[in-house]
């Protein structure tokens, strides 16, 4: 048994904690406290201001999500922008997808990026030498306020929580460029929080993507170490509502893609499945 333990901060009155075996790096850098260190149970672990944000164990859960289900979902995406997700883990994931010609990452914390490449290779992989890759480090909000009309099919936002250096990534600004930055049938997926926690986090978001969105809902993933149980993963779409096709439409472009039979978690059927949403998860999106 470790002696040391770490203790997620994310809630006053309710946590988790892992086993520290070893700790591996902690730098406080111009924007948040990272730590990274060696679990007893879940491999290498990765702490921003306190709060447990992927773990190997179980990034696959997430990454995967985040990813596969908006580009299968959009069917034709080509350029595709990454805001935040400094591990590199969804860089990999879009990068996997054949149809993708280029994929622009953008992520405000450049000692996250390095960070992650020492201490959690596994996690990007060889994604940051892929020729379709362009790794920026700096502010997403100003990237996209610069981006010109159209440039992109589909935007991924990993970001921390709307409190600290993730904060502005849930404005109404940053949407209103997101919204003219996509292409006509493109939309935005984000990270909305535990709603049995955090049901705020989505009803406000909804709300404010609403002002700029035809189509905004959200779909589900069962994250571990995200506690609480179903992280939302939030959706905004100029095109079609996405969650409307089924899973042998899925499949056929997942194979297309290159993608079907190679992940842990996302398959055709719980991509259609993660859709289905329990009533106290959908009664906090707008109607």
């Amino acid at each position: 048994m470790a002696d040391s333990w770490i203790n997620e901060t994310l809630y006053p009155d309710w946590g988790q904690r892992f086993a520290v075996r070893r700790e591996l790096a902690r730098v406080t850098s111009d924007f948040q406290d990272i730590v990274v260190f060696e679990s007893s149970s879940h491999g290498n672990v990765l702490v921003l201001d306190g709060v447990i944000q992927i773990t190997e164990r179980d990034e696959f859960v997430y990454q995967e999500m985040l990813t596969h289900v908006p580009i299968l979902a959009h069917g034709s995406a080509k350029n595709v922008l990454i805001i935040g997700a400094g591990d590199g883990g969804v860089l990999r994931r879009v990068l996997a997808h054949r149809g993708v010609t280029r994929a622009v990452m953008v992520e405000i914390d450049g000692e996250v990026i390095r960070l992650s490449k020492e201490f959690l290779p596994g996690i990007a992989g060889d994604a940051w030498n892929d020729p379709r890759a362009e790794v920026i480090v700096g502010d997403g909000i100003d990237y996209v306020r610069r981006a010109p009309d159209g440039a992109f099919d589909v935007i991924i936002v990993d970001s921390t929580d709307p409190i600290g250096v993730g904060e502005v990534l849930f404005t109404d600004e940053f949407y209103a460029n997101c919204a003219r930055v996509l292409s006509a049938e493109g939309l935005i997926v984000n990270q909305c929080g535990v709603p049995f926690m955090q049901a705020d986090e989505l009803r406000e978001t909804s709300l404010r993507r609403r002002q700029f969105f035809p189509h905004v809902s959200a779909y589900v993933a069962a994250v571990p170490t995200y506690v609480g149980g179903f992280m939302t993963l939030g959706y905004a779409s100029k095109g079609d509502a996405i969650g409307t096709q089924d899973a042998a439409t899925i499949a056929e472009r997942a194979e297309r893609d290159g993608i079907l039979g190679t992940t842990r978690y996302w398959s055709p059927e719980v991509h259609v499945a993660s859709f289905a949403l329990p009533p106290y998860i959908a009664r906090e999106l707008p109607k």
